[in-house]
């Protein structure tokens, strides 16, 4: 008896629990919308010569359904292809104002909503005279020691504007930045061999290399031909049936997981032009390898970025819509590729044919991710210090998952105030997988002892985690779905997802629930400053303090402090945060009470509207009153260190001139005499350990050491 009536409780709180949840199924929409970092992009070029900065206006327009010029077909686009030409810079750094220009064109995009894919070449001209082809060298483009100077210079730029960055495509190396056709790393449209050389292939690594260190850990590198990819990863003899891409090795920030692809050739012939050829090296020979590079291709794509564009219309019927021509696979290979983007200005006499032919509505809709709820289930009430229930089933129907980063929210909004409160939950939509079965998203969820009771309205919110995006809702991920009762789900003002669900908070318990679960946290403390610097630099008989911001949200202002001993702080100056979304701020303020030859600490106290405060990092500076010599040696800075190809040397010499430069070893022996304005040290080719970097005046000198790993 007494066993019966412990099952009879058990089936009265089964049933309990099972009456206070609700099952919601969603309906698929069978609309076309505008989505973070997928679709059709447009083109835009600037070129040193002539810089033609990006207008806002414009890009918001592309937001917009338009359609692109000789298009038989309209998108919504949120991406933006960006051809940087440096053509003026073959033999020179790149002008600060083209640097600023970038900068410029950077914050539009970022004002806009929409992201840049950049790709920096040196030409694109075509010179067909000369030879029988229809194109002849010399082709322009620049030296590697040149590449190599302006990857660093372009390093900062890029790192500071991760946030509106898609992916950045390798280019630098030949006509377009197509790594093809090229003056300086080994020219595969050449006889008799029509082949690269093991110095060609180390070459381009090198610069490959290179741009990975300084493109953003964040961001991937799209490089134009697979076996790039091998062998930058596996050597210059790697082969092409080189293992892809793991499950296991995915989005772990390494280099093999960080190359994606471009293919600017897309549906051209069978091997599309090249594309997928097995280039040789000094012991093998060149050959078209479709067998075993498109396998490569496919399963190394599903991980990384994938786009492009289709460039002639020739390998008909094949590119055309395998929904409606058994001889095609149009549709099919760009499914089978994980493409993520394509252009929508070239070549459009293939684009178009996917118009005419029925399958262009279904290539807009699932080009990258897409996204759509099959059902969930929600708890319908709780108490504070108590847990609620959730679990969401969702497909991706797309041909790719999200390749950067994003973050998984549930919101609770308070149908009265409109407060919200949200739960970052640990999925990654990076692994929610096209053509798998539906990712189950189940969590327990504790409502902190401080919510108020009231009715809260459900919601999920995938939004951009780069503080600078992150409360856009231009930048947030909308799913591809309908509510039972037909309307729209998503919320454009503040991108979130309508769940089709409430919840009653209130205080009829005091039994807490809670265990350690993810808790709700009101959107209000959310970090309401992006910092991308802070610096201070001794400058004539005061201090320098700067800071930059990407992005203010709900900021109050800003104070500095100053130490003797980088422990006890004092506050010296405050300034009113600008309150700029999405836009770089900058600050400065002069600390002119200082001593002689003394150090001085400072850092930064981050206040927002509500009174939520952050620290900055602890910066220093010294000042030498009427000592040049100090001056000197306080204005010298080397990055990175370490380093394992270039190094950069910066100092002021403005009082003081620098008549050599030399590299040293650990031995004291010099390995590089680096001449009087040599500012970038190129350290790949030197064994790795500790080196030394001299600077001498006429009656001084400085020592500094930098490792090469």
């Amino acid at each position: 008896m007494k066993y019966l009536s412990l099952v009879l409780i058990l089936m009265m709180a089964l049933s309990y629990h099972i009456a206070a949840q609700t099952n919601i199924n969603y309906q698929s929409s069978s609309d076309d919308f505008a989505n973070p970092e997928r679709g059709f992009y447009r083109y835009s070029e600037t070129r040193s010569s002539n810089y033609s900065l990006l207008d806002q206006s414009t890009l918001e327009n592309y937001r917009l359904l338009h359609s692109p010029p000789s298009a038989n077909y309209s998108i919504y686009s949120t991406l933006v292809f960006r051809y940087f030409f440096l053509e003026d810079f073959k033999q020179s750094n790149i002008s600060q104002a083209y640097l600023d220009n970038m900068l410029t064109d950077f914050n539009t995009a970022r004002l806009a909503g929409v992201k840049l894919i950049p790709r920096f070449a040196y030409t694109d001209e075509v010179d067909g005279s000369g030879c029988s082809s229809w194109i002849c060298p010399p082709y322009g483009d620049a030296a590697k020691s040149w590449v190599l100077t302006h990857i660093a210079q372009l390093a900062p730029l890029l790192e500071t504007n991760k946030d509106v960055i898609a992916a950045v495509q390798m280019g630098l190396v030949g006509v377009w930045g197509e790594n093809y056709y090229t003056d300086y790393f080994g020219d595969a449209s050449q006889g008799p061999d029509y082949k690269l050389l093991d110095a060609n292939w180390t070459d381009r690594i090198d610069v490959l290399n290179d741009l990975l260190d300084a493109v953003p850990v964040e961001r991937m590198v799209q490089v134009r031909y697979p076996q790039q990819k091998q062998r930058a990863v596996y050597g210059i003899n790697a082969p092409t049936n080189s293992a892809a891409l793991t499950l296991s090795e995915a989005f772990l920030g390494t280099d093999k997981a960080r190359l994606g692809f471009h293919n600017d050739c897309i549906l051209a012939s069978a091997d599309d032009f090249g594309t997928y050829t097995d280039y040789g090296n000094s012991s093998s020979s060149s050959n078209s390898d479709t067998t075993n590079l498109k396998p490569y291709f496919a399963a190394d794509s599903r991980f990384v970025v994938v786009g492009g564009e289709t460039c002639g219309d020739a390998y008909n019927p094949q590119n055309n819509c395998a929904s409606t021509d058994p001889a095609a696979y149009g549709d099919t290979e760009l499914e089978r590729m994980h493409y993520s983007y394509l252009n929508a200005q070239f070549n459009n006499d293939v684009n178009n044919d996917w118009e005419d032919d029925g399958c262009m509505d279904a290539i807009k809709k699932r080009l990258g991710y897409r996204l759509e709820l099959q059902d969930g289930m929600f708890s319908n009430s709780a108490q504070p210090d108590q847990v609620i229930d959730l679990a969401i089933n969702l497909k991706n129907v797309g041909y790719a998952s999200t390749f950067n980063e994003r973050a998984v929210e549930i919101i609770l909004r308070n149908t009265s105030t409109s407060d919200s409160w949200y739960a970052a939950l640990s999925d990654d939509p990076r692994f929610w997988f096209a053509g798998e079965a539906a990712h189950s998203i189940a969590e327990t969820l504790c409502i902190p002892s401080d919510l108020p009771i009231g009715t809260y309205e459900v919601l999920l919110n995938l939004p951009d985690p780069m503080p600078s995006l992150y409360a856009l809702p231009e930048y947030s991920i909308r799913l591809a779905n309908l509510l039972p009762d037909n309307s729209d789900l998503w919320e454009p003002t503040t991108g979130y997802n309508k769940l089709g669900h409430s919840i009653t908070i209130d205080n009829s318990s005091s039994n807490s629930t809670c265990n350690g679960e993810i808790t709700f946290t009101p959107t209000s403390t959310i970090l309401p400053v992006d910092l991308v610097h802070f610096s201070a630099k001794s400058k004539d008989e005061h201090i320098v303090v700067e800071w930059t911001t990407a992005s203010e949200f709900n900021v109050d202002g800003f104070i500095v402090e100053r130490s003797l001993n980088g422990k006890d702080f004092n506050q010296i100056a405050s300034k009113d945060g600008k309150g700029e979304l999405g836009v770089l701020s900058n600050y400065a303020i002069i600390d002119s009470e200082i001593k002689n030859n003394t150090t001085y600490y400072y850092r930064l106290l981050q206040k927002d509207l509500d009174g939520t405060i952050e620290y900055s990092n602890t910066v220093n500076a010294k000042v030498g009153f009427g000592n040049e010599w100090t001056d000197f040696v306080n204005s010298i800075t080397i990055y990175p260190n370490p380093t394992h190809s270039e190094v950069t040397i910066n100092w002021n010499n403005d009082k003081l001139d620098v008549i050599e430069v030399q590299l040293i070893n650990v031995l004291g022996a010099q390995v590089l005499n680096l001449g009087l304005n040599t500012k970038v040290i190129n350290m790949v080719d030197l064994p790795k350990g500790i080196y030394f970097i001299k600077l001498r005046t006429e009656d001084k000198e400085v020592v500094r050491k930098i490792v090469r790993y």
